[in-house]
């Protein structure tokens, strides 16, 4: 049993006025229910997954909510959209109220908070776990915050040994890294009594789950086999430009389709896309953004392989943990990516208030000079200063490449 981050930030939003309401959305097997159950347990749980009781549910009047329910948490309330109207009468007229609502389909459930609960609920999001989380052995346990959330944190880095191999939590760190890199971090394969092979089979299993289920809560496809091509063909492409002429071509359908089908990959959990990085902010909108897939054990999944991990594999798995982690503190900011028509190409850029940092990966087990050529000169360009520029890569040495340029090894900068 791991321990969640988001833990602390829900119990405490749950004691305030403001958190009467909780929204917790994430995909399937994130673990959203496991963490409300022993976050919660003097709320009264209730699954709207069961057909047999959601009329049921729909009949109780809002004193008979009060009543029976005044605290309590509804799963899976996307299957029952009319509930959100209850629980918002129950809201309005009796104060002592509280509820969670658990989903899995983002569309369905910020449609219905938009109609319904704005202005009354607080929405958090889970995903499947950080690496610190990953670390943890059980759920009273504290999670540690990794060196970038702690960069974040306090805007500088602690004093590091000069080689990762001298750090003490290095053998751990560096098994934890190879452990998500190959099978990502859903908590259902975290077991350290599984074998390679039952992970294997468990990631097969919900990406057939997923197409049969969530993605049939998001679109009431007739043919699911268009879906299943931009599927595959965007796991082949993560951590590339996205082209939605390519994709479909690929999967013969529209462009328009190619580009509705993206949005339910993000909306349903599995895919985050990176908008470019312009001066004009208009520009960010409507230019190609970057593909990455947020789980790299689902992203080899679909494509059924194993074995060695390729340089848009290993930045996506990167990018994917870095956006994990900075959703479970309190930060403010946009990642972007950023070409220029120099052929300047940098692989994200995060936007804080007080500036950006920009971050290269490379999958190298040895950094040099010429690999930070892309982020020399770069303050030039922004309209921020440049707070900071990293290359995360797998050598073992911590070294200043540049002046406010620094090489680590991704496994610390993530542990």
């Amino acid at each position: 049993m791991k321990s969640r981050s988001l833990y602390t930030v829900l119990k405490n939003k749950s004691r305030n006025r403001f958190g009467r309401i909780i929204i917790l959305t994430g995909a399937r097997q994130t673990g959203k229910t496991t963490l409300v159950k022993k976050g919660f347990s003097d709320y009264t749980y209730l699954s709207i997954e069961d057909p047999t009781l959601r009329s049921e549910y729909m009949q109780l009047t809002s004193s008979q909510w009060e009543s029976f329910y005044p605290k309590a948490v509804l799963d899976e309330i996307q299957k029952m959209p009319g509930l959100f109207e209850s629980i918002k009468a129950v809201y309005d007229q009796y104060e002592e109220t509280r509820y969670i609502l658990l989903g899995s389909s983002q569309l369905l459930l910020l449609q219905k908070v938009r109609e319904s609960l704005a202005g009354r609920c607080s929405i958090y999001e889970i995903f499947p776990l950080t690496i610190p989380e990953l670390a943890t052995s059980k759920w009273s346990e504290t999670v540690n915050e990794s060196l970038f959330q702690k960069y974040l944190n306090h805007k500088k880095l602690p004093q590091l040994h000069p080689s990762f191999k001298l750090s003490p939590d290095f053998a751990r760190a560096k098994n934890l890294f190879e452990f998500y890199l190959a099978f990502g971090g859903y908590p259902a394969i975290s077991d350290n009594a599984l074998s390679d092979k039952e992970r294997d089979e468990w990631l097969h299993n919900y990406i057939r789950t997923y197409l049969e289920r969530d993605i049939r809560d998001l679109a009431d496809f007739k043919n699911l086999e268009p879906f299943l091509r931009i599927q595959q063909t965007t796991a082949l492409l993560t951590g590339k430009m996205l082209n939605y002429s390519q994709l479909a071509k690929e999967a013969d359908i529209t462009p328009n389709t190619a580009k509705k089908f993206i949005t339910y990959l993000e909306l349903s959990y599995q895919t985050i896309s990176l908008k470019p990085w312009y001066k004009n902010p208009l520009k960010r909108l409507h230019k190609s953004p970057k593909l990455h897939y947020l789980d790299p054990g689902i992203q080899r999944a679909i494509l059924k392989k194993q074995g060695q991990i390729s340089g848009n594999e290993f930045e996506s798995a990167i990018i994917a943990e870095l956006y994990k982690q900075t959703r479970y503190i309190d930060f403010r900011g946009e990642f972007y990516h950023l070409r220029t028509l120099d052929g300047r190409e940098i692989d994200l850029l995060i936007e804080t208030e007080d500036g950006y940092i920009a971050i290269e990966v490379k999958l190298t087990s040895r950094v040099n000079h010429s690999d930070a050529r892309h982020l020399s000169g770069l303050d030039e360009i922004l309209d921020k200063p440049l707070l900071h520029s990293f290359i995360l890569s797998n050598d073992l040495k911590i070294r200043e490449i540049a002046d406010n340029i620094t090489a680590i090894p991704a496994a610390m900068f993530l542990f």
